[in-house]
């Protein structure tokens, strides 16, 4: 096994280690600081695929982002710093076995299929002009990024009027 693939591996733990810790925590807080190593194991996947720039924006969009997500979960639950109590739910058994089931189906896709063993597409840098050229072309791909951008800004107002105190 090469260095390469044992910082994969390594890596890939990591992220997965951390996204499965996101969703069963009960602590806000935490969950948000696994969000923020999860973000960090993808970036360094990034930089192993030689997307350094790509490795860079996670860094500073992602995980600057979540300070902002933090700082929203604190305005809206007011709740946080109480003791969890614990929540009884009768429908997890299902909801694992659902799970578990979906995991199995998609492994069992994912191995049947036969992947190459290695692509290599050269990046020059027409490549990149094209692809800059392309996500500002009218044409193309602006009016998506501007219906996202709507769509956040739709949602920050929204959770900033709920988060305000009623008089």
């Amino acid at each position: 096994m090469t260095v390469a693939k044992g910082v994969f591996l390594i890596l890939s733990a990591v992220t997965l280690g951390s996204a499965l810790a996101v969703v069963t925590q009960r602590n806000l807080f935490h969950a948000a600081l696994f969000l923020i190593l999860s973000f960090f194991g993808v970036a360094g996947l990034y930089v192993l695929l030689d997307a350094a720039f790509l490795a860079g924006i996670q860094v500073l969009i992602y995980i600057g982002a979540i300070a902002i997500l933090i700082i929203f979960a604190v305005m809206l639950t007011r709740q946080m710093m109480r003791p969890v109590e614990p929540q009884v739910n009768l429908q997890w058994a299902w909801a694992a076995g659902l799970s578990f089931a979906f995991l199995a189906l998609v492994l069992w896709v994912t191995l049947r299929i036969p992947w190459p063993e290695q692509v290599s597409i050269p990046v020059t840098a027409e490549s990149i002009t094209r692809l800059g050229q392309a996500l500002m072309d009218p044409q193309q791909y602006v009016l998506p990024f501007e219906v996202a951008s709507v769509l956040l800004f739709v949602a920050l107002v929204g959770s900033v009027a709920i988060a305000r105190e009623r008089d």
